[in-house]
């Protein structure tokens, strides 16, 4: 049986009230990892204070390839200088090669931004909207992560699980459902590179207001893999966000349960106390 989990916030850099957010929630020992969207102007100014966090939490890239600008020329996914909607992104990375190509440039640069910021290597990569295990995204991060970077020294997030925990949780199901096909064959991909990836994964959300998601987050803990890391997505909101991002009234709703969360039964740890 597991004895811990990585319990992990997504969206660092999005905004200013997210970024906030997050900090605070390090600072009180209640995440042990944070992933942050370097192509976001909030990085720049944030990117220190995340840094200083490192001994208390894994600090790691949540690549963006389908909100706001890339941080170069994208003439085929952005034209217009803005990313595309994920379906758009999908289907552009499937049957694209000069898609690809951009994909592949644009992973660069926004690890090029973690390490300038922070002066070294990310601890782990994920995705936001999960575009890292997208076929098409897939190939070029493994390909980034295995040139760049020591054997091993980098986890990467597998967002599936099998269908018995994921219905024994009862959390919107059939997004899980969607998002462990989506990301079939990524951990044996990764783990044929020597990647490390998270065993087991929850905090796939309806993203209610009206939902208790305190009694959901105890449901996350249910049938744990034996390296399990659970998403969440707390901030505090602001004008910039309503603009960016349709999660929005759930996300204090999250900070403040994170708050006062006390895992029962497993302790909340970082990666690599999972190894």
């Amino acid at each position: 049986m597991p004895s811990g989990f990585v319990l992990c916030a997504d969206d660092f850099a999005l905004t200013e009230g997210v970024s906030r957010s997050i900090l605070a929630l390090i600072e009180a020992g209640k995440l042990s990892a944070a992933g942050a969207m370097t192509n976001r102007p909030h990085w720049v100014t944030f990117a220190a204070d995340f840094g200083a966090l490192a001994q208390k939490a894994d600090l790691g890239l949540h690549l963006n390839l389908t909100c706001a600008a890339p941080l170069g020329a994208m003439p085929r996914l952005a034209p217009g200088g803005e990313f595309p909607a994920l379906r758009d992104l999908a289907r552009a990375a499937a049957t694209s090669l000069v898609a690809r190509r951009e994909i592949a440039a644009e992973i660069g640069r926004q690890l090029d931004a973690f390490e300038d910021r922070l002066g070294r290597p990310p601890d782990f990569i994920d995705g936001h909207q999960h575009v890292h295990v997208l076929p098409g995204v897939r190939r070029s991060l493994l390909d980034a992560v295995a040139s760049r970077y020591a054997p091993g020294s980098v986890y990467l997030r597998d967002p599936a699980d099998s269908a018995a925990a994921i219905r024994a949780r009862g959390v919107a199901v059939g997004k899980a459902m969607t998002i462990a096909a989506l990301a079939l064959g990524f951990r044996g991909a990764a783990l044929r590179r020597g990647i490390p990836v998270n065993r087991g994964f929850s905090g796939v959300a309806p993203f209610d207001p009206a939902r208790d998601f305190g009694a959901d987050l105890a449901r996350f803990l249910l049938r744990p893999g034996p390296g399990h890391l659970v998403m969440c997505h707390p901030g505090f909101i602001d004008d910039e966000l309503a603009r960016l991002d349709p999660v929005i009234a759930t996300r204090p709703i999250e900070h403040a349960v994170l708050a006062a969360f006390v895992p029962a039964g497993l302790a909340m740890v970082r990666f690599a106390q999972l190894r």
